[in-house]
């Protein structure tokens, strides 16, 4: 508060020297402007957003547009006092490629329906302190970035304004492996918000031209993990997305999208089984019936899951000669947990299924076999059991007739006995 009141007091006192002589635009100069503008605190509110009219002198010299005068951005203003109303600065008058394909952008859209939400280019990049990317002092450094993006995509209220389903993913993505590795690590390769989004062109993720967009996000991904895109797009999923199709697992179908973790941690090699069953119900019902899915339900994770068979992103076909799992390779598979694994170990069948009397008859009859057993072992002891307590019952109901039967027949032979006998 007091420094906005020193900010006016200043203004006031500098409209006051000026005004006995107004100067005219081609007189002006960033000093003069300074003047008024160098008093710290100075601001309003417009569209419900707080703008600073404080300019840093040092900062703003050192930016990409300290060579600049300030009328090179202000172009409205002709003298000075210039009125309270000062017509917005147009960026794409100088940067018209990047400003045209912020147009055609989520935020560029928005922003032109009159949305005060949506972010403009001094949202991202500052006013009067916009350094080139590659300075530690941008707000778009990589190091910023998230921040600079967290403004508004950390803000839960936003989000529900704008319904946009990610609530909080500044938070998210600070807590995952990339962020980890860019905010503790330093790491300026690590991937941020515009390595996936992009920077001027973002676009929602159900258009076709986004990066994000479902057919684009494994090419995204891709830029900073080639290897593992290589080895995803030979792949049963891979080949099916080039196929067109739209429910074929991409990256972000097993990784997420801001909340990606370490894949060693116990949690991931838990819920990923969870994963692969999201869409391989029936091979995850059968696995859960095997021993190493029962262990995994228990929470161990030494055992096998579906990665340690199939693989992860090269994931073939059985009938493929370089699947993991196909004939000549399963020994091999195996013995990556059980080294004394031979051709007759690995005849187990990790989803063998007792319903399917087609695929596996055998296990079928002896499933049959062993219900029957079961139901006729219950069914006899049963019976058994049954008609003991039926004898018991008897036995004690009669007993106590019996007992009953002599005590009455001693208490009438007691009658009959003389008195004294």
């Amino acid at each position: 508060m007091k420094q906005g009141v020193v900010g006016w007091v200043g203004m006031l006192l500098a409209m006051v020297v000026f005004a006995p002589e107004s100067y005219s635009a081609q007189s002006l100069s960033n000093e003069i402007c300074l003047s008024c503008h160098g008093a710290p605190g100075l601001e309003k509110k417009r569209d419900g957003k707080t703008i600073p009219l404080h300019v840093d002198a040092g900062r703003f010299s050192r930016s990409v547009h300290g060579p600049l005068g300030c009328l090179s951005c202000h172009s409205g203003i002709k003298e000075i006092p210039h009125g309270p109303e000062v017509k917005r600065v147009q960026c794409g008058l100088c940067h018209a490629e990047p400003y045209k394909v912020y147009a055609q952008s989520i935020h560029g859209k928005a922003s032109s329906k009159g949305d005060k939400d949506a972010a403009t280019c001094d949202d991202c990049h500052g006013t009067h302190d916009i350094f080139p990317i590659n300075n530690p002092d941008s707000r778009v450094y990589p190091l910023n970035l998230p921040r600079t993006c967290g403004v508004c995509h950390g803000d839960p209220e936003l989000a529900k304004r704008h319904r946009i389903p990610v609530v909080n993913a500044y938070q998210l993505y600070m807590d995952s492996i990339h962020g980890r590795a860019l905010s503790k690590s330093g790491l300026l390769v690590a991937a941020h918000c515009s390595s996936c989004h992009g920077s001027h062109e973002i676009r929602p993720k159900r258009d076709p031209e986004s990066k994000v967009n479902r057919t684009n996000v494994p090419s995204t991904c891709g830029t900073c993990h080639a290897g593992v895109l290589a080895e995803y797009f030979g792949s049963v999923h891979g080949q099916a997305v080039k196929d067109g199709s739209a429910v074929a697992p991409v990256c972000v179908d097993c990784h997420t999208t801001h909340e990606i973790r370490r894949v060693e941690t116990p949690l991931w090699k838990l819920e990923i089984v969870k994963e692969c069953g999201t869409c391989h119900r029936e091979s995850l019902r059968t696995y859960r019936d095997t021993f190493h899915g029962q262990v995994t339900t228990l929470g161990f994770i030494r055992v096998a899951r579906c990665s340690d068979c199939h693989g992860s992103h090269r994931i073939l076909r059985a009938s493929d000669p370089l699947s993991s799992i196909s004939p000549k390779n399963l020994v091999s598979t195996c013995q990556k947990c059980h080294p004394k694994a031979n051709a007759n170990f690995a005849q187990f069948s990790p989803h063998a299924d007792f319903t399917d009397k087609e695929r596996n008859p055998g296990l079928y009859y002896a499933a049959i076999f062993m219900k029957t057993l079961l139901i006729g072992v219950f069914a006899f002891f049963g019976l058994h059991t049954f008609l003991w307590l039926l004898r018991s019952t008897i036995e004690i109901w009669g007993g106590r007739k019996r007992r009953q039967a002599t005590e009455d027949s001693d208490e009438e032979e007691n009658k009959d006995e003389p008195p004294g006998s």
